[in-house]
């Protein structure tokens, strides 16, 4: 199987010994505490899962400013975005010095319980054109319009690093117990599949027929063994379909439209980013970490609005030196019904023109999911319809 990145083996941060956990959980009650951030706390969970190997915990302001810049740590690795730990630094307590460990209190959780612990290397404060630069370096924008730059700006000013210890997933594992999976529980059952190629899907969306033939277009071309659908379950922009509705049609679909043993679904912990190239460099780095030796990177990817160009999510990939990235990347292009060729085809490998093609827009789709109107069978598989006007009707209701 593929390496993980940066590492021969995988890393994660997550206090498997129970009775160690017990321990830390009991000495977290007499450190100073920190409430952090829902990105934060995602990013903890990350750490925790091995997702992010071989990274020991939150960055500091040196390595957060060169990730930003250049996309490397100062020791030369591949990083497309700062994992940081940044808080409010007017609300900090006092006794927080260097050295010294600090309890993290998820926010996503009812009580802010201790999700990790701490140990703190530094203490520093950005000051705002550092942090305005920063933003422009990662997202390609300061707008506060922008989902991701208002998630990131709204976090804090004082960073917090140093290495963490993991004691928990967060409502993930509780929420998500059939779709949870750390890094190192996908190697796993990747491994007792016997696939030694395996081609990811990133989906923050329901999967519709485009999706679809795009996992299949991918498995084929790339010779792979199986697929590995794997979606973010974290927070979302408002208006965007929560994870167990996802979930529910996604798995609809595969029980029904594709054969046994070749797709393997799965969740991760994370929140949504929406920074277009660099979190589709991030999307490589994590997937390979769990055991995948391709990534789809489709149209848009990981895109908001207007702020990216269609394909800069591909583009990027081509400015990493050779050497740097295992994993490969399988490139799509846009994917649409085609009335003539009868059949979902990309764009760039079909024949025909514009006016063969089904397309349907997001808003489009939302607008007559929420009137109860049925999609086209060409857009979507009508048991997967099913399952998102239902929870349309729910809404609505």
């Amino acid at each position: 199987m593929i390496d993980p990145h940066g590492a021969r083996v995988l890393r994660p941060l997550f206090v498997e010994d129970h009775e160690e956990r017990g321990r830390l959980l009991d000495a977290a009650r007499g450190l100073p505490a920190v409430l952090l951030s829902s990105g934060a706390a995602a990013s903890a969970v990350m750490l925790g899962s091995g997702y992010f190997t071989p990274l020991g915990g939150f960055m500091n302001r040196v390595e957060a400013r060169g990730v930003a810049v250049d996309m490397h740590l100062p020791d030369g690795l591949l990083w497309p975005v700062p994992i940081v730990n940044l808080v409010p630094g007017a609300g900090l307590p006092a006794s927080l010095r260097t050295g010294s460990r600090v309890a993290l209190l998820d926010p996503n959780v009812d009580g802010n319980p201790v999700l990790a612990i701490q140990e703190l290397t530094a203490i520093e404060t950005l000051p705002p054109d550092e942090l305005e630069s920063m933003t422009q370096a990662v997202f390609g924008t300061t707008d506060p319009e922008h989902p991701g730059v208002a998630a990131f700006r709204a976090m804090g000013d004082t960073l917090l690093s140093g290495p963490v210890q993991v004691l928990g997933t967060s409502y993930f594992r509780r929420d998500f117990p059939d779709t949870f999976r750390t890094a190192g529980e996908l190697r796993a059952e990747i491994a007792n599949r016997g696939w030694d190629k395996v081609v990811a899907f990133q989906t923050r969306n329901p999967m519709h027929r485009a999706h679809e033939e795009l996992c299949r277009m991918a498995q084929q071309q790339t010779g792979a063994d199986g697929i590995l659908i794997h979606m973010l379950l974290g927070q979302l922009k408002a208006g965007d379909i929560p994870a167990a509705v996802r979930d529910a049609a996604i798995r609809t679909m595969v029980e029904l439209y594709f054969p046994a043993n070749t797709v393997l679904i799965a969740g991760y912990g994370f929140d949504m980013l929406y920074a277009g190239p660099r979190e589709a460099v991030l999307h490589a780095i994590f997937r390979q970490n769990c055991g995948c030796s391709h990534l789809i990177v489709g149209r848009d990817h990981a895109g908001v609005g207007d702020y990216y160009g269609p394909f800069d999510a591909q583009a990027i990939f081509d400015d990493i030196p050779a050497g740097e990235l295992a994993i490969e990347i399988f490139r799509g292009d846009h994917t649409v019904w085609c009335n003539r060729c009868e059949q979902v085809v990309m764009m760039r490998d079909c024949p025909h023109g514009k006016e063969d093609y089904l397309f349907l827009s997001g808003t489009q789709v939302r607008d007559m999911l929420g009137a109860g109107k049925p999609l086209p069978a060409e857009f979507a598989r009508p048991e997967v319809a099913e399952v998102l006007m239902e929870y349309y009707r729910v809404v609505a209701s």
